[in-house]
């Protein structure tokens, strides 16, 4: 199948890469890829979804990562790290950085593991209340979601 190799080089992986992600064979993704050999729906599915970037997925699911912080009460939602720098790979985390007011605190922490169920992707969320001046750079880059 000719577009999985334009898929995983736009997901920027190299065929190493992608093969452990998917746990097959570099020369069976090469088969697959040059269409040597026939890969079942399945296998298409799998390997698509390990190409996977948090970035991509945020895009597809913005809205309902929005109403899930909301519903926990956080307030001011945004992206740091490679998500927000446009450096993400399939490899990478999303990061998201929000305001927690005192009556919200105790719904905090079930933010990330819905994000993570929803996105299908590891998620960290954090609060801006417990950065300190050393976190600065995440302030800096943070951009709102």
């Amino acid at each position: 199948m000719g577009d999985l190799r334009a898929e995983r080089e736009a997901a920027g992986l190299t065929q190493k890469q992608l093969a452990e992600l998917v746990g097959i064979a570099q020369s069976n993704l090469s088969a697959y890829e040059s269409g040597r050999r026939a890969v079942s729906p399945a296998m298409v599915e799998r390997i698509r979804h390990a190409m996977r970037r948090p970035s991509r997925v945020l895009d597809e699911h913005r809205a309902e990562v929005r109403a899930i912080i909301a519903r926990h009460g956080a307030l001011l939602p945004r992206v740091f790290g490679s998500v927000a720098r446009g450096e993400d790979t399939s490899e990478s985390d999303l990061d998201v950085l929000v305001v927690v007011p005192r009556g919200a605190a105790w719904t905090f922490g079930r933010i990330a593991p819905e994000l993570e169920a929803l996105l299908g992707v590891h998620v960290d969320v954090v609060s801006e209340g417990g950065l300190q001046e050393r976190h600065r750079r995440i302030l800096d880059e943070a951009v709102p979601l």
